[in-house]
């Protein structure tokens, strides 16, 4: 997408999580895509004037279609390109995001506090150790939240604190620095395993080029809830944090 010219922008149902700004068809019609960038699960159209903000939310898919192609009752936003490429956002829950932000668009509200990627020399032992001394909620609640680290799901918080041998349970502030710095390794090589499977396909989720994921067949602990730990053999347990399903192993996870 990036060079390529808005020719029109469509919007069925301004209805998302938050309203689709009113006025968007007008501002980004000839607008050229500078760049692509993602901070945490946000997608950012650099058009050079502003930036749109995309979130896929919970159901939410962008793929490209042909030119022509009807719209079911789930897309609500289509991105007409000049070249004659349509990108189109499918959305069943209406969980996403689209909206503009002019100037920095990292200084918009929903972004500007959003922690270091897990990825980056920013999200290391010592940071995550530092997060946490004034934290005694349970550990995985902590990396679950996108002010400590950006963009680890339920599924991968699972994964990792099993790699790394740590309850879910532990209070956050006594987790040790070399046990943090452990943690951010297996967050690390969880993450890189799940983008080199394509994701994890649970329900309906597929990429964007229809494929779905395949991390699941791969998962430790994850939706394993009385079968044998493939490391000790031990049953796996599960339990509830928060309103969100959490899986570990008593036998390779330690408080």
């Amino acid at each position: 997408m990036i060079g390529r010219r808005v020719a029109s922008v469509v919007v069925r149902n301004r209805a998302l999580r938050q309203p689709v700004p009113r006025d968007l068809a007008r501002i980004m019609a000839g607008a050229t895509i500078q760049g692509l960038a993602r901070r945490g699960k946000y997608l950012l159209f650099d058009c050079g004037a502003g930036t749109l903000i995309l979130h896929l939310g919970m159901s939410g898919r962008l793929w490209v279609v042909e030119a022509g192609a009807p719209p079911t009752v789930h897309d609500h936003f289509d991105l007409n390109l000049a070249d004659g490429t349509v990108v189109r956002l499918r959305d069943p829950r209406r969980f996403g995001l689209v909206l503009w932000q002019r100037g920095d668009p990292l200084a918009h509200r929903l972004l500007k506090d959003i922690g270091p990627e897990p990825f980056s020399v920013d999200f290391d032992g010592l940071a995550l150790h530092r997060a946490t001394r004034s934290r005694s909620a349970a550990i995985k609640h902590v990396l679950m939240d996108s002010h400590v680290v950006a963009g680890v799901g339920n599924i991968y918080a699972n994964e990792a604190l099993f790699r790394a041998g740590i309850h879910p349970r532990t209070p956050a502030n006594r987790v040790s620095r070399e046990r943090c710095a452990a943690l951010v390794e297996k967050i690390r090589e969880t993450l890189e395993l799940a983008i080199g499977a394509g994701g994890s396909t649970l329900r309906d989720y597929v990429a964007s080029d229809g494929q779905a994921g395949y991390f699941q067949n791969q998962f430790m602990v994850y939706d394993r809830a009385g079968e044998p730990c493939y490391r000790c053999g031990i049953e796996v347990k599960g339990i509830r944090q928060g309103q969100r399903s959490t899986f570990y192993c008593p036998g390779c996870q330690r408080r």
